[in-house]
């Protein structure tokens, strides 16, 4: 019996297996288009209801496909504590903390049944390469946030050298900086502060050619770690 479950349950080449993966799915995204639709104002009482039994129809068949996995998994602790474990947790956890209890503070938990989007990670094979593509690159994008980081305080603190006199109330702080330096670095711009002062033009304009390399180097780190991992899982396929 458990063979036979974990045969299903787990990702295989096999048509019950298959057959599961895309009924989850569909019920995934079902259950993230019922939870876009109850942030509509004003729903009328009879769709309410039905989109809570489709969040009841899913939390049950997500539940059951928590604990069977636990059921199968060859280390229950290390698969509890495992990402997708933790994803599978949190993506069920919310119904339970306010299932037939009137605390409005924990609304604000609802926001975790969004974590049923990367529940589509453990079914989706494009998204299985991208999260092993992140993994084998972690030290370039650490390396690169924290250089990141560094250069958003370095442009903070320069700005503010420019414009703190010129603009005592967009500029009073570092602290203040950062906004400018974030929206720069980033070239989103959103034009509700920007220097007025010559040196401070100047400076801006070298921070932008910098932030035009911070959006291209993930892109280029992920691309060739996507890349390894698509010719590894190839090369693997021509072995067997």
């Amino acid at each position: 019996m458990k063979k036979q479950i974990k045969s299903i349950v787990e990702i295989n080449d096999n048509r019950r297996s298959r057959l599961f993966s895309f009924f989850i799915q569909i019920l995934i995204l079902i259950s993230i288009i019922t939870f876009s639709i109850e942030t509509i104002p004003d729903l009328e009482p009879q769709t309410r209801a039905v989109l809570q039994s489709i969040e009841l129809f899913s939390v049950i068949i997500f539940t059951i496909e928590y604990f069977l996995r636990i059921y199968v998994a060859d280390s229950k602790p290390k698969f509890i504590f495992s990402f997708f474990g933790i994803i599978d947790f949190l993506a069920i956890l919310p119904f339970y903390i306010s299932f037939g209890i009137d605390l409005r503070s924990l609304r604000a938990l609802r926001f975790l049944r969004i974590f049923r989007v990367l529940k589509l990670v453990r079914y989706n094979r494009a998204l299985r390469h991208f999260t092993k593509a992140i993994k084998s690159a972690k030290e370039e994008i650490l390396l690169f946030m924290l250089v990141t980081l560094i250069l958003i305080y370095f442009s903070a603190v320069g700005i503010y050298y420019f414009e703190n006199q010129a603009q005592p109330e967009h500029f009073s702080s570092i602290f203040d900086s950062l906004w400018w330096s974030i929206v720069t670095l980033t070239t989103v711009g959103y034009g509700d502060v920007y220097p007025i002062t010559v040196g401070g033009r100047v400076f801006t304009f070298f921070i932008l050619m910098i932030g035009l390399g911070i959006v291209a180097i993930p892109t280029g780190i992920i691309s060739s770690a996507l890349t390894k991992s698509v010719e590894k899982k190839e090369s693997e396929e021509n072995e067997a």
